[in-house]
């Protein structure tokens, strides 16, 4: 009996795990209408703008709990340069893409991310890989790749061979470490705070090497604080905690959650035509998460 409890209660974390990295798909889901909300503003001073708020808001929560609360920093350098190496390389290289290449395209070769990490966890410790998380990934990819490609339509059709491998390159690395980050599963996720804190640094650097400083307006400034504390700040703290304690298959089908929604968000606030061709992708994506999750279901029960 308490071999089975233990099994149960360690499902259930993480279950509880997985459903706290959904809420960071959602978060996601806000990054396409907010980053057109600050058009015109370079690509490294919006990463370190935004990066700052999210590092700025975590100060302000840990130290709520005063020193005590900074103690989860003391981490060995191996840590910090995965966080710092996944989140501020992923980011560069996705902005580049996105600056080298019609939007649409680059960000469904990006979108290979989810398809990766479920591929990739079959390799992590102790965590199985499952047809239908697979199936469930792949309809999820055909579901964004028919999004994005309708978003495509009235884009150029020409794209640099630099973009394609910036974004290729960005869906690798995003991946990569958010398997690897498994290994870190004893490491508080209020790491998160300081490691956005050097990708601020790291961004206004890379900033004032290579652009041109440009003055937010008051409409831009609201657009970076909203990217600082959701997609940029709460998002990455929940996804370290789901890729730690969560199943990373299941994570990976479920991320693909982020462009429909992101897509009907758009259509909400007219940013986009609501076309009956969506019903389509939108029914392979959830089909497709719907899938993934059904197994994993029957077994907790």
């Amino acid at each position: 009996m308490s071999t089975s409890n233990a099994s149960f209660t360690l499902a259930k974390g993480a279950a509880g795990a997985t459903l706290i990295g959904v809420i960071a798909v959602f978060l996601w889901a806000c990054l396409a209408l907010l980053t057109t909300l600050t058009a015109g503003i370079p690509a490294f001073q919006l990463l370190a703008s935004s990066f700052a708020v999210a590092f700025v808001a975590s100060l302000l929560m840990l130290g709520m709990r005063g020193a005590e609360g900074f103690s989860s920093w003391r981490q060995p350098w191996y840590v910090w340069a995965t966080g710092f190496a996944g989140i501020f390389v992923y980011h560069s290289l996705y902005f580049f893409a996105l600056k080298a290449a019609p939007a649409a395209e680059a960000s469904l070769i990006a979108y290979l991310w989810p398809l990766l990490i479920v591929l990739l966890s079959g390799f992590s410790t102790g965590e199985s890989l499952r047809k239908r998380q697979l199936l469930g990934a792949l309809l999820g990819l055909a579901g964004t790749a028919f999004i994005m490609q309708q978003r495509a339509q009235g884009e150029s059709l020409a794209m640099p061979i630099v973009g394609y491998a910036a974004a290729f390159a960005c869906a690798w690395v995003w991946s990569i470490y958010s398997v690897v980050n498994r290994r870190f599963s004893n490491v508080p996720s209020s790491i998160i705070g300081g490691i956005c804190g050097l990708v601020a640094i790291a961004g206004l650097l890379c900033h004032l090497a290579f652009e041109t400083t440009v003055q937010p307006g008051a409409g831009q400034w609201a657009a970076i604080v909203a990217l600082g504390l959701g997609p940029v700040g709460l998002a990455f703290f929940a996804w370290d905690h789901a890729t730690k304690h969560g199943n990373l298959a299941m994570l990976g089908a479920l991320s693909y959650l982020a462009p429909l929604f992101s897509t009907l968000l758009l259509i909400a606030v007219g940013q986009s035509d609501a076309k009956p061709i969506l019903l389509l992708p939108a029914a392979l994506i959830i089909a497709g998460a719907v899938i993934a999750t059904s197994r994993s279901r029957k077994t907790s029960r």
